[in-house]
């Protein structure tokens, strides 16, 4: 009898390894699910990064999962062992964003995202851990303590879904569920050297990761960028996941379906690619810089023409710090507004010229984005760093080039996609020369994901889809 450990390289491989070893016969959803849990129970004790386990209940999913592949059916994620971020509901477990109040809070019914990766037969496990209400790019909370990063335990695998990163990147799992308001999805990737895609604004539902509490039909406040998405080990990972969690819910699933269109360009020696590797107020490294460097000469050596802001004409790109204090200010006050506890001072005439200002720094982005094909860019100004413990981020560092610079301005990195709604996915480049990963995000336009994920492919050498 095969034992757990032979199925842990194909965990490794990531969930389309996973699918098609159980839809061919190779695996069965139990013995990935037995691997897995293994992995975990092994492993993750040093990690800290599957902190709700319900171990019991996935193997009564993996063994409906090779039922239904004797009754001839091949969901897309069939046997795919998996973890969820804390922060989405699976009814009977806690969502407590790693609050303490929110200790006990056990929702009734799954996420809406959650429903539809058990529709497609994934296996999940369990939950991954959270900074205290999300909020932070490293992960540690009151309830579940510290999440370490699986290639040194002094520093982060980052935030807000760093829990989730750190079990994909260490093998415990083969798919991860996380969400991204000010890079939660992309930093962590970036640090732990992995894939992940923060979705264009609105095609995935949101409904079932809400604030602990709070009212939620369908998703977050109104207006809030917040986006959920897949954490993955290659390009075909994050594009099955895509296929099984996009798309409209009801009521509006009655009118309207999703189909995202192929990218807009399949030959790169057509692409035009903008780099970016410097933002007015946000520093990156020349370990950082160094990998934006890689990514686009990977992309040259294929033809594509690669282009610097001083080589767009004058006014096309949106002018980043605007930008960036346009997104903070919109952020807070739609979390003030909602949040418990958080205050929203904005008068109503504030607020139209803030909706304003928002709609024409998009409206740049958008035109930026016909003129190019993609933007290449830092998901975050370094690589891992050594875990913060101060809770005042204003008093925050962190070393870049040999500087301490306010840890703060590296929220600047996700603005500009998150901002203007548009795709983002976070793709491994190279190692620095301390052996941490280092990433870079592509950024293009809105509903390209396949685009952003194709350029991605590009950059990490695997070529086109077969």
């Amino acid at each position: 009898m095969p034992q757990p450990t032979d199925f842990a390289p194909l965990i490794h491989q990531g969930a389309t390894a996973c699918a098609r070893a159980v839809a061919a016969g190779e695996a069965t959803a139990l013995e990935l699910c037995d691997a897995a849990i293994a992995a975990i129970e092994a492993k993750d004790g040093a990690l800290n990064a599957v902190v709700l386990r319900d171990f019991d209940r996935a193997r009564d999913q993996a063994r409906a999962a090779d039922a239904r592949r004797a009754k001839g059916e091949r969901p897309a994620l069939l046997g795919v062992p998996m973890t969820v971020k804390e922060s989405f509901n699976i009814a009977g477990l806690p969502t407590s964003w790693g609050l303490p109040p929110f200790r006990d809070f056990r929702p009734a019914t799954d996420a809406a995202a959650v429903q539809r990766l058990k529709a497609a037969g994934a296996v999940i496990l369990g939950k991954t851990n959270v900074p205290a209400a999300l909020a932070d790019w490293q992960t540690a909370n009151p309830i579940h303590g510290r999440t370490v990063h699986p290639l040194d335990a002094s520093r982060t695998p980052g935030g807000s879904s760093g829990g989730g990163a750190a079990a994909l990147a260490a093998g415990l799992v083969a798919l991860e569920l996380g969400s991204d308001l000010m890079g939660s999805l992309r930093v962590p990737a970036h640090f732990c050297g992995v894939w992940a895609h923060k979705p264009s604004t609105g095609i995935l539902p949101m409904r079932g990761q809400a604030f602990p509490g709070t009212p939620d039909t369908l998703g977050p406040p109104p207006d809030l960028p917040t986006v959920i998405g897949p954490i993955a080990r290659t390009a075909d990972d994050l594009l099955l996941a895509l296929d099984v969690l996009a798309g409209p819910e009801m009521p509006m699933a009655q009118a309207w379906q999703l189909q995202l269109p192929p990218p807009r360009q399949p030959d790169p020696a057509r692409w035009q690619v903008l780099v970016l590797d410097a933002h007015p107020l946000a520093p990156s490294d020349t370990e950082v810089r160094g990998a934006v460097a890689e990514a686009a000469r990977r992309l040259q050596a294929q033809g594509a023409r690669i282009m610097g802001a001083a080589d767009l004409p004058p006014g096309a790109l949106p002018d980043l710090a605007v930008l960036h204090r346009a997104y903070q200010q919109w952020v807070m006050t739609v979390l003030g507004a909602f949040e418990p506890g958080a205050e929203c001072d904005l008068n109503a005439h504030e607020w139209i010229r803030l909706v304003a200002d928002r709609g024409r720094l998009r409206a740049q982005c958008f035109a930026l984005l016909e003129r190019v094909d993609a933007i290449v860019m830092p998901a975050f100004g370094c690589a891992a760093f050594a875990h913060q413990d101060d809770p005042d981020w204003r008093r925050r560092t962190l070393r870049i080039d040999g500087e301490d610079t306010p840890y703060e301005a590296q929220s600047a990195w996700a603005s500009l996609a998150s901002l203007a709604s548009l795709p983002a996915t976070a793709v491994p480049v190279m190692a620095g020369a301390g052996g941490l990963p280092l990433g870079v995000q592509v950024i293009g336009p809105w509903l390209h994901d396949r685009g952003t994920i194709d350029v991605a492919r590009r950059i990490a050498g695997a070529g086109p889809r077969a």
